[in-house]
């Protein structure tokens, strides 16, 4: 594309082939955008991003030198610049799909697997998020929850040309406040929950709040808006929406209202009033929080052009979203629940859910652990949380970073008073001790990683198995003993 098709005062028309932000990556004819993050400022690295294939350096401070042949562009706000030229340069692939945006403090994943997976019915349909980027036939690793701005609108495109006509897209509060959201046209936004989380970014709970707001604030006025009428910040986050609101909840009189529920290990059935009509419906969707998922991307999949009467068939069978609630059957006589549960409400809806399918007299047993360098306050209320619901504690390892898991787990076990715990901090064992100890009728909840294959460490990120598969090939091994090498 040229130059001068992408900025209306340059008259250059030399050919750009790739944007740049980081100048780490080798991106030849590109534009490197001088953004400032956190920790680096993107003006001093300009150097390395010339040698790494840079000819248009955007800026807003004033630049030490410059070099032949580089063109320079000095503008005001240097994200806004990047997100528009962005857009523009992908084709403006977000207008050219049926966008739905998901944010708050949990249910992101879930939300936007349940919205791909039942408008997959009715026109092909991608995600992005924590999981994974899928559409079509392709499924590639995740990026960050919401990619940086380049990695985004480049995604989309490519859904574009495959012929994906819809798209759930996971907008995590540093990703809305970092502006990668910015240019992408947004036909829904759903908002979940808001508790403690992400506070080592956002500093306090307004911000983090704020953070969210941004989403609902930028709507186009044909957008729609969905949100949690339950949730304290519900009606708060849509305040200044420029659009139509629609509301969910269980608890107070909302537009998509559950009227009656019954919970069951495998499978669900609820009462659903919408639009002056009520609905028996029956899912393989567990837990009670997993009701407020499911009825927040109904509401986004009804708002949006899907009758109820085409959905209602999609709903009792809707795929498992890996590592989230998913329960490891290997024939085992006890529960196992693989979560991706790291903030204290998630991990206390968790343990409330295992609360209500383990039969009195068993036992809860929950392994879990903290990230390293971050939000670290939230450690001590962990242990309060399994506290008050686990029978016995095994803390471990996760994403321990340049921390040591001991020291981590010595936070944690803070808020721990009664329950006896244990630290051990190869997640592995730790998931290999819990079935070994693990009687007929217990609940074993691991929590944490899901199905997230890689561990953050001192060095960086490696490989890691997934607590999915951990759990599958440790009661294979060490319950059943089949492939064991250990005598009996």
């Amino acid at each position: 594309m040229k130059l001068n098709e992408l900025f209306d005062q340059v008259d250059d028309d030399i050919e750009i082939r790739s944007l740049m932000a980081d100048s780490r990556k080798k991106r030849p004819d590109s534009i490197f955008f001088c953004e400032k993050g956190m920790m680096n400022d993107g003006h001093r690295f300009v150097d390395q991003a010339i040698e790494n294939g840079a000819i248009v350096i955007v800026h807003s401070e004033p630049l030490a030198d410059t070099r032949p042949g580089i063109t320079y562009i000095k503008v005001k706000n240097v994200n806004q610049v990047y997100n528009k030229v962005a857009d523009a340069f992908y084709g403006h692939p977000s207008h050219r799909l049926k966008m739905f945006g998901v944010t708050g403090t949990n249910g992101k994943s879930t939300i936007s697997c349940v919205i791909r997976d039942v408008l997959n019915h009715f026109m092909p349909t991608g995600y992005i998020g924590t999981i994974a980027i899928e559409y079509g036939t392709v499924k590639l690793p995740p990026l960050l929850t919401t990619p940086d701005i380049d990695d985004l609108h480049g995604i989309l495109h490519d859904m574009v040309d495959a012929g994906i006509d819809a798209c759930a897209l996971e907008a995590s509060s540093i990703g809305i406040e970092q502006g990668r959201v910015d240019a992408i046209d947004f036909d829904a936004a759903i908002f979940t929950n808001l508790t403690h989380d992400h506070l080592d970014y956002h500093g306090t709970m307004e911000n983090y709040f704020q953070a969210k707001k941004k989403l609902f604030d930028n709507l186009k006025e044909d957008a729609v808006a969905i949100t949690n009428i339950d949730d304290p910040y519900g009606m708060k986050i849509v305040e200044d929406c420029p659009c139509r609101v629609l509301t969910y909840g269980i608890e107070n009189d909302a537009d998509y209202c559950i009227t009656r529920y019954t919970l069951k290990a495998d499978k669900t059935i609820f009462t659903l009033r919408c639009n002056g009509m009520e609905y028996e419906i029956e899912t393989n969707l567990v837990a009670r929080f997993n009701l407020y998922n499911l009825l927040a991307a109904i509401a986004a999949l009804n708002a949006t052009g899907i009758s109820m009467t085409m959905m209602l068939p999609e709903l009792k069978h809707i795929s498992q979203v890996d590592g989230r609630v998913q329960r490891i059957d290997c024939g085992q006589p006890f529960n196992v629940i693989v979560d991706f549960a790291h903030t204290p409400d998630g991990i206390e809806k968790l343990c409330q859910y295992a609360s209500a399918i383990t039969p009195k007299g068993n036992r809860i047993i929950a392994i879990t652990g903290s990230a390293g360098k971050r939000d670290t306050a939230k450690r001590p209320t962990f242990g309060q949380i399994l506290d008050k619901y686990a029978d016995m504690i095994i803390l471990t390892e996760d994403d321990p970073r340049d921390e040591k898991p001991a020291d981590i787990a010595m936070e944690i076990s803070k808020g721990i008073r009664k329950k006896p715990y244990v630290l051990i901090e190869d997640r592995y064992n730790a998931i290999r001790q819990a079935v070994e100890i693990c009687s007929k009728g217990d609940t074993i909840v691991i929590m944490g990683k899901g199905d997230e294959r890689f561990m953050y460490r001192e060095f960086g990120r490696e490989p890691y198995e997934g607590d999915d598969v951990i759990a599958k090939d440790v009661i294979t091994r060490y319950y059943f003993g089949e492939g064991s090498d250990e005598s009996e």
